[in-house]
């Protein structure tokens, strides 16, 4: 059976989360482990020696980017990188189909960053080499899900049977939407907690529906607080409201405080894809249930492997 998924994810662009089955995430749940063991007594290997990857990034990133440079780094790869698209023939009017079929001359794998919902999709249409998606827009982000999901089977040992809270703009939010994708695989409860007008989109609750997951919406988030083991809070993004006054109608909705975890689980978890803005008081970064520093750096063995799959060098592992 390892063998087939490692074939499955051999030259494969990663671009939404629901091309994932359980088996295949649970597979490289396994791999992320072999990551950070390498990287904790080697500080890392050759894997990947020989290969280039490209990080084409059209919106502001430190995480994202800096988490796939570190992991091809850490497997023996170089990497390309473009961030200022200002300073690209983008700005002269290239299409993004032509700018990564050039940048597809020079590397081995692309990781792209795009504000356009689905251009992730159309740019992988025209490369013959894998396209990992860094974030399209408002769309989705699969590779923070999959380091979101190991880091709440790293922190808890399993995902089945949790009650995952979600609070914020889960409207906009790309990181909740794929993580809820992921969340479809797994028997666990999953509560939504957002004002009404920055609710989980319908066609996502939906999408969990009909794989028998529960769902609870709400808008206060001690209410449900006690039951939650793990605490997914995302920022309100500015960057994706069309009317501003509706941003400053849910800007600062929610803060997490230390009093807001005093009814929380011993074993309760925070996590936070980052930036943060004020959604969770610094204070609480003290609190050892305070788990985003932590899933920050899973993100970093979770690229690795997925590196590693989709360039077929995992099995050498």
């Amino acid at each position: 059976m390892s063998d087939e998924i490692a074939k499955w994810y051999e030259g494969r662009p990663v671009v939404s989360i629901n091309d994932f089955s359980r088996k295949t995430i649970d597979y490289l749940f396994n791999v992320s482990d072999k990551m950070k063991q390498i990287v904790q007594e080697q500080g890392g290997c050759d894997l990947l020696k020989g290969k280039i990857l490209a990080t084409v990034f059209y919106e502001p990133s430190t995480r994202t980017m800096m988490s796939f440079n570190a992991a091809m780094y850490r497997l023996g790869g170089q990497v390309l990188s473009m961030s200022d698209v200002k300073n690209s023939s983008v700005a002269k009017g290239e299409t993004l189909g032509d700018t990564v079929r050039c940048i597809e001359c020079y590397v081995d794998a692309v990781v792209l960053r795009h504000p356009a919902i689905g251009s992730a999709k159309e740019a992988a249409s025209y490369l013959s080499i894998p396209l990992l998606n860094g974030g399209d827009g408002a769309g989705e982000h699969p590779t923070q899900a999959l380091l979101d999901a190991f880091t709440i089977h790293s922190e808890l040992g399993k995902i089945d049977g949790l009650t995952i809270t979600m609070v914020g703009d889960l409207k906009h939010g790309r990181t909740v939407h794929s993580l809820a994708k992921v969340l479809k695989h797994y028997k666990c409860k999953v509560n939504y907690v957002s004002p009404d007008f920055l609710s989980m989109p319908e066609e996502i609750q939906n999408e969990l529906k009909q794989a028998g997951v529960e769902q609870h919406c709400c808008t206060d988030v001690a209410d449900v607080m006690p039951e939650t083991d793990i605490l997914y809070v995302t920022r309100v993004q500015k960057e994706r409201f069309a009317d501003l006054e509706e941003y400053k109608k849910a800007a600062g909705c929610y803060v997490i405080t230390p009093q807001s975890l005093a009814t929380a689980k011993a074993t309760m978890r925070v996590l936070h894809p980052l930036p943060r803005v004020d959604e969770i008081d610094q204070a609480v970064d003290a609190d050892p249930r305070a788990a985003y520093f932590r899933e920050m750096k899973n993100g970093m063995y979770v690229r690795m492997a997925l590196l590693a799959l989709v360039l077929g060098k995992a099995q050498q592992l």
